[in-house]
């Protein structure tokens, strides 16, 4: 079989997997899981085989037009290169093990089928987005991912929680999706296609004509579909969602498409210095202010949801300075352990029946209880603060190199100002992802109080996926070396200054959040050895956030064991020493929410209320009036037909005598003019 047919099946067999678990989700309940696990796992095996065969080597690209269009013509095509190849088995990969992780996760569900049919189209749409040569396919396959999101993370339609975070994701991304398209009709405006090997080969013959105003509308949707600084707002609300849902939208699919995108067309980014600056400042305010948003976050989920928000911006980052084989190496690398974070956590939950840090803070034993999320949920925190030897501290130093050769004047493919905050936002967030994984880590797993009741060891399902999802998370960065030479040939191996400043800004941010967990700890044991009184006095504000976290946690009911009850007392959380007064505004996102709600959401409400008021009280004033009248009128008329021949004679003569009169008077009028 050829390598192309291998590589339209990748996409097809999810796609066919969804419409049969839709199908035969309520007549053959049987077949969901096979239907839900199988074609995934066929596709990642196939998108493995196509990335054996193309081997890093010339791109596999191939097209057939799909219809005519009288102008820029619209073709089904391939596009496959090493960038493509490799995101496609990451896509796969993580799919079939969200897909496994979901049996048992969400067993009990009376909605499985239908989530599972979803799970496998939002797969399918993925692979379709980094396969396609295209612009107009991937845009299907981009609008796909965005119904299939507003679809999942509303899974628990009960809850207003997840009702709103599913309507706010759909129209934050739709925001962005505006812009978007209109870039890409300029793009293929200017070059006469929508297929990027003719959109590439026009960029290097300088054959577009609106280069920064093409790249600022594309990189809008970017911003809104990768959750980036300012339209990341709906990624940490989406956690409301089921947690492998989260562990797909965040480690390959959705938020990873908007990067994979800028990186097949960095091209035409590259051709307006002034897109590049923007884009560097977009990822560095994104990188900084989620880092600091996920040390004050008390759902462990939210934390987990802007560090990606702030991993996703390194990337951009790497973009901005022209490396993308920095970009996507990094987004492989977070995507496996990003997906081991999730699916660990979803396991944490289960176990402690809250997604509370504070909570778990106040629960002894919970390591000992659940050993597998334990160990490979410490492998995954050591690569997202970016320890050596693990993954992500290969894949954040390509990052850090790139940009230190930009700022440096080493690259002239971006302003060295680009560079310059690149490189010194990098190298704080390195320290603060170091601080709110330090965070995390302390809270889940070293709390002290009533002992985590123990619930038996976890389904095979959820521990083998963790374990299996750990091997990546450990030795991908060793693939740095070769998988060089799947890109564009650039070096990927750290060098001694960044790993020096990196390694250092993470010990750092480690060090100092230990140091404050154990003051933190001290604090706490002290006001409940005072007495239950001012112990509750002194954690009211963690025990509420807690009781609120854990009531908009509505898959700790599919747990089947009985909920743990939240332990009373304060919560030793180093979070709010470590930021200080900027804790209780990084809490709510910087307000960022509320400063949307002022700026759109109140004027639109206006408009909107002006609009009712004038179609209420003047279009149906008129529309009423228009009415009354022909009733009036028709009344008028109603009183003359009285039946009587003789008032009908009369009215005949009178008028008669009128035009006769009328008549006469305009004659002599004429006569005398």
């Amino acid at each position: 079989m050829s390598t192309t047919t291998l590589a339209v099946l990748v996409p097809l067999l999810p796609f066919l997997g969804a419409v049969a678990g839709l199908l035969l989700g309520r007549t053959a309940p049987g077949f969901v899981r096979p239907l839900a696990i199988l074609p995934t796992l066929a596709a990642a095996v196939l998108a493995v085989i196509v990335a054996v065969r193309q081997g890093g080597g010339p791109a596999i690209s191939t097209a057939t037009e799909l219809t005519p269009t009288g102008s820029v013509p619209i073709d089904l095509s391939l596009y496959i290169d090493g960038f493509a190849a490799l995101v496609a088995v990451l896509v796969g990969v993580v799919a079939t093990c969200v897909q496994v992780y979901s049996t048992a996760y969400l067993r009990e569900d009376p909605r499985y089928p239908s989530y599972a049919a979803l799970v496998s189209l939002f797969t399918s749409a993925m692979l379709l987005v980094v396969y396609s040569g295209d612009l107009m396919v991937l845009l299907v396959g981009w609008e796909i991912m965005g119904i299939c999101s507003y679809f999942l993370v509303g899974h628990y339609w009960e809850t207003e929680a997840a009702r709103s975070a599913s309507l706010k994701a759909f129209l934050v991304t739709k925001l962005g999706d505006v812009p978007f398209l209109i870039g890409l009709f300029a793009l293929a405006t200017d070059a006469g296609s929508f297929q990027i090997t003719k959109i590439l080969g026009t960029v290097a013959a300088g054959g577009l004509d609106h280069p920064t105003l093409i790249a600022l509308l594309l990189l809008a949707g970017v911003a809104g579909k990768s959750a980036q600084f300012p339209l990341h707002t709906w990624l940490p609300d989406a956690m409301a969602g089921p947690t492998p849902v989260s562990a797909l939208i965040h480690a390959a699919t959705m938020v990873a498409a908007g990067v994979y995108f800028i990186a097949r067309l960095l091209p035409v980014f590259a051709a307006s210095s002034a897109a590049l600056v923007v884009m560097a400042v977009m990822a560095a305010v994104t990188m900084v202010g989620s880092g600091l948003a996920a040390i004050a976050q008390d759902d462990i989920k939210r934390v987990l949801a802007y560090s990606t928000v702030g991993q996703l911006g390194y990337m951009v980052g790497a973009l901005a300075v022209g490396d993308r084989g920095a970009a996507v190496f990094h987004l492989l690398s977070h995507g496996a352990f990003k997906a081991l974070l999730f699916l660990g956590a979803g396991v944490i939950i289960h176990a402690a029946g809250t997604n509370s840090l504070g909570a778990m803070s106040r629960m002894g034993g919970l390591a000992q209880r659940i050993p597998d999320a334990f160990w490979t949920m410490t492998i995954a925190l050591l690569a997202l603060a970016a320890v050596p030897p693990f993954a992500g501290f290969f894949s954040k130093e390509a990052v850090l190199v790139a940009a230190e050769h930009t700022a440096t004047g080493h690259s002239e493919f971006a302003p060295s100002a680009a560079g310059w905050l690149v490189l010194v936002a990098g190298l704080l967030t390195a320290l603060l992802t170091a601080a709110y994984a330090t965070r995390l880590w302390l809270m889940a797993f070293r709390g002290r109080g009533a002992a985590a009741p123990d619930h038996g060891k976890e389904p095979l399902a959820m521990t083998g996926v963790l374990w299996l999802l750990a091997i990546p998370s450990v030795g991908f960065g060793l693939a740095a070396g070769p998988i060089a030479g799947w890109f564009d040939g650039g070096e990927l191996t750290p060098t001694l200054v960044t790993s020096v400043l990196g390694t250092g800004a993470a010990a750092i941010g480690a060090m100092l959040t230990y140091a404050l967990w154990q003051r933190a700890s001290a604090k706490a044991a002290l006001a409940t050895a005072a007495g239950p009184r001012a112990a509750a006095a002194a954690g009211e504000p963690a025990a509420v956030a807690a009781a609120e976290s854990a009531a908009e946690a509505p898959e700790v009911a599919e747990v089947t064991h009985d909920h743990p009850a939240v332990p009373a007392g304060p919560a030793a959380d180093p979070g709010q020493a470590f930021l200080g007064p900027l804790h209780r505004h990084a809490a709510d996102g910087f307000h960022l929410d509320a400063v949307y709600d002022r700026l759109f959401v109140r004027p639109v409400r206006a408009a909107a209320s002006l609009v009712r008021f004038l179609d209420r009280e003047v279009v149906d004033t008129y529309v009423h009036g228009a009415g009354t009248g022909t009733r009036l009128l028709g009344g008028l008329v109603r009183r003359a037909q009285t039946g009587n021949v003789q008032s009908y004679l009369s009215a005949l003569l009178a008028g008669a005598v009128v035009l006769a009169i009328a008549t006469a008077v305009l004659a002599n009028v004429n006569a005398g003019s």
